[in-house]
């Protein structure tokens, strides 16, 4: 199985479809007995560079202390984190689809490797 190396991994991240030789690792990806861990790390590395941003901006326009800026983007973060992972889901199912394989076959996968198929 081909991985892909650093700058594919970084555009698949961000949505790009990887060329037809990684398609196997694709279905790895959203279906391994790690998927939503997988999962919840490329939402966290997504994240970086907007949180990096505020981060920034909030420290050297504002008077706001610093604790309190880094708290209330670790609460950001959560938050996104949370709510996109209640649609774990269905994103791995569109990326799969993305990637050429038909709807179901993250759940179908997931299912028959003993998984329960789908989270929570």
């Amino acid at each position: 199985m081909d991985r892909p190396g650093p700058i594919r991994w970084v555009q698949y991240v961000y949505g790009r479809r990887l060329p037809e030789r990684y398609r196997e690792w694709v279905l790895y990806d959203a279906t391994s007995r790690t998927w939503l861990l997988r999962f919840a790390l490329r939402i966290c590395f997504e994240a970086l560079p907007w949180l990096a941003i505020a981060f920034v901006l909030l420290v050297t326009l504002t008077p706001i202390p610093v604790p309190a800026v880094l708290g209330a983007l670790m609460l950001s973060l959560f938050l996104g984190l949370f709510f996109t992972m209640t649609s774990a889901d269905e994103l791995a199912e569109v990326r799969l689809g993305k990637h050429g394989f038909p709807r179901g076959t993250g759940k179908a996968a997931r299912s028959a490797r003993g998984g329960s198929g789908s989270w929570p």
